[in-house]
């Protein structure tokens, strides 16, 4: 399962999602104050963007870019599928739904980071009457969990190209049945714990969009990760463990066991769900 890549000093490396070919977004935009320093005072000069997630170059087999090109395919990508996505305009997920046979109200998952999709997919599948939304920014995996939901003709799907911290600004608030985050990029080495995904601050900005009594579902196979998250979430005003205060949670059944991670735990490998409802 190692669904992450060894993290060096020149990382070129993308987030691990599902699949961990390649995962792209557990994704943020975050100011940082300087470029070089954690101390250093906070000017224009010295501002920068702090990722969550590293996009990178990856081969696109032929099914995924039939998918990110052929018009069959269309009804699932809501913005445009090549280069940054473009999020202007998209400030409410349940309207993407009103045309189809769920409608608008029913459930409602946000997956942040859906790698290849396979998980996703399965899952979408699996309960045809919940609303499925992906946001990804790496056009391989987009393009490839397009052409499974079309090949399999399911309706419940819609796939957004973007930064999912910034699309879940423009959300409204109280929106979100369920936002699940698996195998997010644990940013090993300490001077990159402020990229982590899992923070004070993203997590404000994660459970404004959730309803109230709503899910936070995250999964990771990085151990010193998974105490971290922990710490953050059981520390966080307006969430509740599921399993109850530092405890994990067994993985649930809607929650398909990936390939990598089936390889880990065969391998000794551990992986650590956490479930948190809002308030």
């Amino acid at each position: 399962m190692s669904q992450h890549p060894d993290i060096n000093d020149n990382i070129t490396s993308s987030n691990t999602t599902d699949e961990q070919a390649l995962n792209s977004t557990e994704q943020h935009s975050d100011i940082d104050s300087s470029a070089d320093s954690e101390t250093e005072p906070a000017t224009d000069k010295h501002l920068r963007i702090v990722n969550t997630f590293m996009k990178r170059r990856t081969h696109m087999n032929k099914n995924a870019e039939l998918a990110l090109t052929a018009p069959e395919f269309a009804d699932y990508l809501v913005n445009n599928s090549f280069g940054d996505g473009n999020l202007d305009g998209i400030d409410n997920l349940r309207s993407l739904f009103t045309d189809s046979p769920n409608g608008s109200e029913a459930p409602l998952t946000l997956e942040i980071g859906f790698g290849l999709g396979d998980s996703f997919i399965e899952m979408a599948a699996a309960e045809p009457t919940r609303n499925f939304v992906g946001v990804e920014v790496h056009e391989p995996g987009i393009g490839k969990c397009a052409y499974m939901a079309g090949t399999q003709g399911l309706t419940n799907v819609k796939i957004i190209n973007g930064d999912a911290i910034q699309l879940l600004k423009q959300l409204p608030e109280n929106h979100i049945d369920r936002i699940q985050l698996y195998f997010p990029d644990p940013w090993q080495k300490k001077r990159h714990y402020k990229r982590r995904f899992v923070s004070p601050e993203r997590m404000t900005i994660v459970t404004r969009s959730l309803k109230q009594g709503g899910w936070f579902h995250t999964a990771t196979d990085w151990e010193h990760y998974a105490f971290w998250m922990v710490d953050v979430l059981d520390n966080f005003a307006g969430l509740t463990n599921q399993a109850g205060a530092g405890n994990f949670t067994d993985r649930p059944d809607f929650r398909p066991m990936t390939k990598f991670e089936r390889r880990g735990l065969e391998r000794g490998h551990g992986v650590w769900d956490l479930i948190y409802i809002k308030d």
